[in-house]
């Protein structure tokens, strides 16, 4: 597709998008392996769409537009390398206050589909059993969540009894990787898999193989451990804050869920900054 037009797809649902050379990343993902860059910029004008990359990387990939919902503001888009062995797909929208890219896991073919793809599978099972239809599922509020950015948050289906010792106030959300916080009033973990953190093992390691690094490596005792919980379930009640995005009240505890955007091929070897 010459990006002629696919600047015409983002004029068409009221977005700029720019191709330029790569630039330091603001926010948005980046793909590693092909030097190719889709995220949001700003200039006096407001956001926009920026595709960046230097001509060898742009000529090294295909760019199309799969699908578009004018009156939605979203569409997709779909990038493939030479030889057709890496497929990209990311939905560009926007979503409250701001334009948005997401990776989108999958083979979604349209808009919806790929906002399907997005949402984990009990938020499918949720909204299934509450017999939403399409219009209903893809709303922010909904008897079968609510959803602030990449957070989807359930509501328990049945009483949840939480000591008032161990409820987290004014505790951040985030996706990591520098992104902006959802900052919530109360939160409770519970369950998970015990890892130890330090700055040289950011992602956390089991506790089986941090005894086995202290007892062969014995500076690596005098590191900054920190103990975390690993995929734990999360709850959420009160007030959930982010300046991109409205204000959302959650009167009871809803479990907490992240968007499956991480299981996309497109998210291995990216950078993020929401």
């Amino acid at each position: 597709m010459k990006l002629e037009h696919l600047e015409r797809a983002f004029e068409s649902i009221g977005a700029r998008l720019r191709v330029g050379t790569p630039a330091p990343l603001t926010r948005g993902i980046r793909s590693v392996t092909t030097a190719y860059s889709l995220d949001i910029g700003h200039d006096r004008e407001g956001q926009f769409f920026a595709l960046r990359g230097d001509d060898a990387a742009l000529a090294a990939v295909e760019i199309s537009l799969l699908n578009k919902q004018a009156d939605d503001r979203h569409l997709l888009i779909l990038v493939k390398n030479e030889d057709g062995t890496r497929k990209d797909r990311f939905l560009c929208g926007h979503d409250e206050r701001e334009w948005f890219v997401a990776a989108v896991p999958g083979t979604a073919s349209t808009v919806v589909q790929a906002k399907e793809a997005l949402k984990p599978a009990a938020v499918r099972h949720a909204q299934a059993r509450k017999g939403l239809n399409a219009r209903k599922a893809n709303t922010r509020h909904n008897a079968a969540f609510r959803r602030q950015g990449e957070w989807f948050f359930l509501p328990v289906e049945r009483p949840l009894t939480v000591d008032p010792k161990l409820i987290l106030r004014n505790e951040p959300l985030s996706r990591g990787a520098g992104s902006k916080p959802h900052l919530v009033e109360q939160i409770y973990r519970t369950g998970g898999e015990v890892v130890y953190v330090s700055r040289k093992h950011p992602r956390g390691i089991t506790q089986v193989q941090y005894n086995h690094l202290i007892k062969h490596n014995e500076a690596a005792r005098n590191m900054a451990w920190q103990q975390l919980r690993r995929n734990p379930a999360v709850y959420a009640r009160g007030a959930v804050r982010h300046p991109d995005h409205d204000t959302i009240v959650l009167h009871d505890w809803c479990r907490v869920l992240m968007n499956e955007e991480h299981q996309a091929p497109a998210r291995q070897n990216l950078a993020f900054l929401d």
